[in-house]
């Protein structure tokens, strides 16, 4: 079995619009414990990204009120995404090469969910345990 990006996809991920400002984003962020929120134009194309590192940079460090802060002064454009139907592998050397820890999962041009670095890190760890339980199976003496 090979893993593909459609069967690590987070389906559930947080999208508002850029209008949206730092604090009341990060109150949902809060609520659904989410460390990022995808920006979606009003087509609800994604057109950004908005991390726990963009709140800290962005407005921490700068000594921003996050109530006059709109997401889409501290949104990342350049978001990265792969087909969901791309191997497991092609997405964790993207990831490794640009080092980002999310990528959007797009199908028809669709965002149908986020792979994060710990849902593939914990879908990796289900993946090798089964390899290595069958494996395992393979190999014990037949009675």
């Amino acid at each position: 079995m090979v893993l593909i990006a459609k069967d690590v996809v987070e389906k559930e991920f947080l999208s508002l619009p850029r209008d949206t400002t730092a604090l009341e984003a990060a109150r949902q962020m809060k609520a659904k414990r989410h460390g990022f929120a995808i920006i979606a134009s009003p087509s609800a194309s994604p057109e950004g990204i908005v991390t726990e590192w963009d709140y800290l940079s962005k407005i921490v460090a700068e000594g921003k009120d996050p109530s006059h802060v709109k997401l889409s002064d501290i949104m990342t454009s350049d978001l990265v995404s792969v087909d969901a139907n791309i191997g497991l592998d092609q997405v964790a050397e993207l990831m490794a090469r640009k080092g980002i820890r999310r990528v959007l999962v797009l199908k028809d041009k669709r965002v149908i969910g986020v792979i994060t670095a710990s849902s593939m890190l914990s879908r990796l760890k289900e993946y090798v345990d089964q390899v290595s339980s069958t494996i395992a199976r393979l190999q014990s003496p037949m009675m």
